[in-house]
């Protein structure tokens, strides 16, 4: 026997049918697709976050090498920054299949460093790397740069994220600019480093902002691009000694170049 069904009756079970299909295309769908993991769009900029070393600060280099100014070998500009162009390469070709946080790097950078001079010397580079990583020897700030931050204050939330031993909000109070930011997020009280994503994840909690209306600007691409695109940011890379010039990707030598490049966006 066959019973007609009502069309009202019949509406809702073709409505039900396409919704439980929709569920399970859904849940079929990988993650990826879903929940992108690189940013891949646009949303207005709220916020924009900072990192510290070779961004807003730069190293005091009288300290830094003091231990091969002891030895009376003082290595030009033009040589680290070569060292630094080739360091960042490779370090971001090694990262890439391993997550390294960015203490290797200075093992790397001073390792090529002392190969160039001709002083292959472990305990030198030791010493070097130590004298790196105290927050206090990041101490030299460019021209201006209280000014610009001042200025990108009134239009945008700012804050800081930065891979460092807990102290440097410290440093930025006595460089003047520890006003600028209404947010430090250090990795030496997080517990975490970039790239993981924990550390990015307190920085925009901390202002309350979604990912992807926030921008951050940091100078190595595996650490701080990879790092803040991976969780979602916006970034640039901030790239004053020209490391990615031919990549194609966003980058920045200056505050006041970045602060331009903000106008067109």
């Amino acid at each position: 026997m066959f019973f007609l069904v009502p069309s009202a009756f019949f509406i809702l079970a073709i409505t039900l049918a396409v919704s439980v299909c929709a569920i399970l295309h859904v849940f079929s769908c990988p993650v990826s697709v879903l929940h992108p993991r690189y940013y891949t769009g646009r949303m207005p900029i709220k916020a924009l976050f900072f990192d510290v070393g070779n961004t807003l600060l730069f190293p005091n280099r009288n300290k830094m090498l003091a231990p091969l100014h002891q030895r009376q070998i003082f290595p030009s500009t033009e040589l680290l920054q070569k060292i630094e162009r080739q360091t960042k390469r490779e370090f971001d070709s090694l990262a890439e299949s391993d997550s390294t946080v960015d203490h290797g790097f200075w093992q790397i950078y001073y390792s090529h460093l002392l190969d160039e001079l001709g002083t292959p010397d472990e305990a030198i580079r030791a010493d070097l790397v130590s004298f790196t990583r105290i927050s206090a020897n990041w101490r030299d700030i460019r021209p201006h740069t209280r000014e610009v931050l001042l200025r990108l204050a009134k239009n945008y939330r700012l804050g800081v994220i930065s891979n460092a031993d807990g102290k440097i909000a410290e440093i930025l109070e006595h460089c003047g600019i520890c006003d600028c930011f209404e947010s430090i997020t250090d990795s030496g009280i997080v517990g975490k480093e970039k790239p993981h994503p924990a550390i990015f994840e307190a920085a925009v909690r901390s202002l309350k902002v979604m990912p992807a209306e926030s921008l951050y600007t940091g100078d190595v691409y595996s650490v701080d691009y990879l790092g803040a695109t991976g969780f979602g940011m916006q970034s640039v890379l901030f790239d004053v000694v020209g490391a990615y010039k031919d990549t194609g990707l966003p980058r920045v030598q200056s505050l006041a170049e970045l602060e331009a490049h903000l106008c067109q966006v």
